[in-house]
């Protein structure tokens, strides 16, 4: 299964053809390395991935408890995020849904179940890793501590730890952001589905005024 994924956000993804390349750059039968990458219309790479794939099998010891899940997303608030002020079409809301059971947009540490709305891919049901990364780069988002209208706080990477993969169609967060003095901010994340913790998410943060 895969284990980790880090993406490099490398440009803004345009609106448009998208051409997708994937391999297996270290075959192993333990251990694989894949990479990925994402080009736009004129050929120019605007995301690469590396993920770890390992071999699942009986560790022979009882597995670590689970961690329960928050409060489920019947309890939580739909709520639109506040950062889209063209209205243009973005991920989300338009994507995915987001209601959040603690915290709010620019409100510090948050707690927030996402489902997409759509298929990423139209025809195709969401594999159940495409469901953890389509909510895993909103840790940044949920749990900003500086306003949206003052500062830029971007993350040009995002990296994914996989304990299982998730059942189910909601992903939840715990994130939280750090911003150290002189330094660069980290936004990390629990991830959890409705049934426990599912892994983590990190995430380097860009912080300057804008």
């Amino acid at each position: 299964m895969i284990a980790r994924v880090t993406y490099e956000l490398l440009r803004p993804v345009p609106l448009g053809g998208l051409t997708v390349a994937a391999e297996v750059i270290r075959p192993g039968r333990r251990v694989q390395l894949l990479e990925g990458s994402i080009r736009d219309g004129d050929g120019t790479e605007v995301v690469r991935a590396r993920a770890l794939q390992v071999h699942v099998a009986d560790a022979g010891a009882p597995p670590t408890p689970n961690f329960p899940p928050p409060p489920g997303p019947e309890h939580g608030t739909e709520v639109e995020p506040p950062f889209n002020p063209q209205q243009s079409p973005t991920f989300a809301p338009e994507a995915i849904e987001i209601r959040f059971i603690s915290g709010r947009f620019g409100g510090g540490p948050a707690t927030a179940w996402f489902r997409l709305r759509v298929p990423l891919v139209d025809g195709e049901a969401p594999t159940a890793l495409q469901r953890l990364a389509a909510a895993g780069d909103f840790g940044n988002g949920i749990s900003a501590v500086l306003s949206w209208e003052e500062h830029l706080f971007i993350n040009p990477d995002l990296t994914l730890y996989i304990d299982r993969p998730p059942q189910g169609e909601w992903i939840c967060l715990d994130a939280r952001t750090i911003i150290a003095a002189r330094g660069v901010g980290i936004a990390e994340s629990t991830i959890y589905d409705q049934g426990g913790r599912v892994g983590r998410a990190v995430q380097a943060l860009l912080v300057a005024p804008r």
